[in-house]
């Protein structure tokens, strides 16, 4: 075996595979497993986003730019800038960002480990509910973004610094925060708009040396006209 290329699933997201492989002279086609772990955490990815000047929802690391250091990751000290430990440092992001709020822990995913809060009340409450969903998990919290379409670009990047990206899906038909179906191309947003969404995700692709398949999402507003990074998969979708 000469290469692997797992494509989507599971495996296709566990910086353990290209490490591994890499470490019996397989060749892995995608991601470094540095770069993988960067994007899987939530907190480090909107970071990078923000470095990269690709546009954030306003959020608790509101400002904070950092590129992946020579080991591949954060510092700690400026992730834990982007993050809240306790409902009290919760109520006053909330404060700071404005109601209503999305806790999410880092680590969550697939509904899990993110909750609404559209009060002070329920963010105490729901605060300590996404603390118990996914234990040990560093939680951010984001404001909601209302009326927003979720819109996709797939990119290809290369390990010489290239990247392309192939167009993108319309994926927010959901159910409890899971995609029911997906639709393409997407004809919400207006063609120039989705364009700077395309160009987007192509400086975040290179900023990091991303390699391989990938999906950049977005939150879209079209009563504003404006969309917010969400994440970027390390995977086809």
């Amino acid at each position: 075996m000469d290469a692997v290329w797992p494509g989507w699933g599971h495996a296709s997201e566990n910086p353990k595979l290209p490490a591994t492989l890499k470490a019996m002279g397989i060749q892995f086609i995608g991601p470094t497993s540095s770069v993988m772990a960067a994007l899987s955490d939530k907190v480090s990815a909107n970071i990078l986003a923000q470095t990269a000047k690709v546009p954030s929802i306003p959020w608790s690391g509101d400002g904070i730019e950092c590129p992946l250091n020579e080991e591949g990751v954060i510092p700690e000290e400026i992730f834990k800038k982007a993050c809240v430990f306790n409902a009290e440092e919760a109520a006053q992001t909330a404060e700071k960002i404005g109601y209503p709020v999305m806790i999410k822990a880092s680590e969550g995913g697939g509904g899990k480990g993110i909750r609404l809060a559209k009060s002070p009340e329920e963010l105490r409450t729901n605060f300590i509910q996404v603390q118990n969903e996914v234990p040990g998990s560093p939680i951010f919290m984001m404001q909601l973004c209302t009326q927003a379409r979720h819109l996709e670009v797939q990119i290809v990047g290369d390990e010489h610094g290239n990247a392309i990206a192939l167009n993108g899906r319309d994926c927010s038909t959901q159910r409890r925060f899971q995609k029911i179906f997906e639709e393409g191309p997407p004809v919400v947003a207006p063609p120039e708009i989705f364009r700077e969404m395309e160009r987007s995700a192509q400086r975040l692709t290179q900023s990091i040396g991303y390699i391989g398949a990938g999906t950049v999402e977005y939150l879209y507003n079209a009563a504003s006209n404006k969309y917010y990074f969400l994440e970027l998969n390390p995977r086809l979708q």
